[in-house]
């Protein structure tokens, strides 16, 4: 089994598009880590919407962006790449002209603006995948999405942290916000399709009758993995603050040590675990964070000042499952499908990942209101369950 046993800098970024697409994720995280985390707020604060109005809107969003999913898995399958991260892309900056154009009141507005939003965002990961498969292959086509992962971790950060900055300047800033948003996704589209990456004829027939893989244990097993990533937003932060009275702080520093610990960590773990095979590697993630939900468990039974601390450093155990998970999955993925049908398949798997994201808020918050046992313990299981299940699925053979 080949494997990537150094890290190369030049090398990492040649086979995650080159140095102008490298630049465009660059400045399209940057732009989304300054709009996204505050698109609420947004609706709420400056077109003077009801809470449940606004998210409703956004959920619908989210929504009708996978609902697009298979359309953008034909389109990459026809051989587009570049063209189709960069409409991704054009399509948000639409979305951001709507917010601004949107006058107070109007929540039909307001929509059709998070709808555009959720298309783009939906149809990214899909497309960059699809995209670094193209010019990356082997091993070094897993650590070029484990860079470019952490590249986007690191805008989206700093894009936050930036807007956070702002947002003592009320409604005007962020409609300037909002509109910086939309400069960077231009930008970031015009880089993208500047690249022109297509892939190959032979790899782009139209074969549309035939299926993709079906991977339905993998999917599955997703959409219980992707819980993961809302732990650090949304578990802990209801945990540690309604349960267990702790300080916000707790929770905004678990944030931002998850996110820094991504940026640094997930190209060299990537790399050190690629001497396994892929799906080895996602079945052990699931037993890590099973784990670390137990210990989460542990931590959260502790009293006086130990517990808040306790579930940080349990919190380090769960974002390197993460990690293991990130570095795994979707590079599992593109190693399953044939080329011919390499967007149907990552369009699938973008549907079990927009799933879970999309319901994991509920079920948390659901499942935090009986207990933390109800929760954990879960949580836990059907991690356990899943790891299981990804790791006694057959390989098709392609």
């Amino acid at each position: 089994m080949a494997t990537t046993t150094k890290i190369r800098p030049r090398a990492l970024v040649r086979a995650s598009g080159g140095p102008r697409y490298a630049v465009a994720l660059a400045v399209d995280a940057l732009g989304t880590g300054l709009l996204r985390p505050f698109l609420l707020l947004y609706g709420v604060t400056v077109l003077g919407l009801s809470a449940p109005a606004t998210g409703i809107a956004m959920t619908a969003g989210v929504v009708m962006g996978l609902v697009c999913m298979p359309a953008v898995g034909r389109w990459l399958d026809r051989g587009a790449r570049s063209t189709v991260v960069a409409a991704s892309m054009l399509v948000r900056v639409l979305g951001v002209a709507l917010l601004l154009a949107a006058p107070t009141g109007h929540v039909w507005l307001f929509g059709t603006a998070a709808l555009f939003l959720g298309i783009g965002n939906q149809a990214w990961p899909a497309a960059h995948a699809a995209l670094v498969a193209t010019v990356a292959h082997g091993r070094e086509r897993d650590a070029a999405l484990a860079g470019g992962r952490a590249l986007r971790n690191a805008g989206l950060g700093v894009g936050a942290l930036l807007a956070t900055a702002c947002l003592a300047g009320g409604t005007t800033a962020l409609q300037a916000l909002a509109a910086v948003t939309g400069v960077a996704y231009l930008a970031a589209a015009a880089l993208a399709w500047s690249v022109h990456v297509h892939a190959e004829p032979s790899a782009a027939a139209d074969r549309d009758a035939e299926p993709a893989p079906r991977m339905s244990a993998l999917l599955g097993a997703n959409v219980i993995y992707v819980f993961c990533l809302n732990v650090p937003e949304i578990a802990l932060p209801l945990v540690l603050v309604t349960q267990m009275h702790a300080s916000p702080v707790w929770s905004a520093a678990i944030f931002v040590a998850n996110t820094v610990l991504v940026v640094t960590l997930q190209v060299p773990v990537t790399v050190l675990m690629s001497r396994f095979s892929r799906r080895a590697v996602l079945a052990l993630a699931g037993v890590v964070l099973a784990v670390s939900y137990l210990g989460f468990l542990v931590a959260t039974s502790l009293g006086g000042g130990w517990g808040a601390p306790a579930v940080a450093v349990v919190s380090v155990v769960c974002t390197i499952g993460e990690i293991i998970y990130a570095g795994s999955a979707t590079a599992l993925v593109t190693a399953l499908a044939p080329a011919h049908l390499l967007g149907r398949a990552l369009a699938r798997f973008q549907l079990s990942t927009g799933f879970g994201l999309a319901v994991s808020p509920a079920v948390i918050t659901a499942l935090a209101s009986h207990g933390p046992a109800a929760l954990w313990g879960s949580l836990s299981a059907a991690t356990l369950l899943s790891a299981s299940a990804v790791a006694a699925e057959k390989d098709q053979k392609t």
